[in-house]
């Protein structure tokens, strides 16, 4: 489940194949939860919308490994002393961008698989845009970000 920022849980699994992915149960037997919460690095950045999964019952929580590469790839362009800033992780991972839009409330009720397609559509005409603008930066970074969602992912 999802949780959006102070409201109710939101059921959330997605099949990848005969893969359902994004569904956790926790090391104590509970199922866990997925929610977005604030990462601080360096006591100085505030990196929003990073989605863990988390136990009600222990409270253990669990970075997603979907978006670990990401995550670690940012932390690393930061530097070990970077200034002070907030980033939106929506912004650098597909999946914290797809799961934020699955717990907006004018979204929460459209399926998952609904919210990838128009995300998939969204990455695929900004880059015809960009190849169309010879901007071979970035397309190579929407291609990226597409690759995110479109890598298949094991449970």
């Amino acid at each position: 489940m999802i949780m959006p920022n102070g409201g109710e849980p939101v059921r959330f699994g997605m099949r990848f194949g005969s893969v359902t992915m994004l569904q956790r149960t926790c090391e104590c037997g509970h199922d866990m939860d997925i929610r977005l919460r604030k990462v601080i690095y360096s006591r100085s950045v505030e990196v929003g919308n990073v989605p863990v999964y988390s136990c009600p019952r222990c409270r253990r929580v669990n970075i997603l490994p979907e978006v670990k590469t990401e995550l670690a790839g940012l932390i690393r362009s930061l530097g070990l002393e970077p200034e002070r800033k907030r980033i939106d992780f929506a912004d650098v991972s597909e999946w914290a961008y797809l799961i934020a839009q699955a717990t907006d409330r004018d979204r929460m009720h459209e399926p998952i698989q609904r919210l990838i397609a128009d995300r998939v559509d969204q990455l695929l005409d900004m880059m015809l845009l960009a190849r169309s603008l010879g901007d071979m930066d970035w397309e190579a970074e929407l291609r990226g970000r597409l690759g995110q969602i479109t890598r298949p992912v094991m449970a």
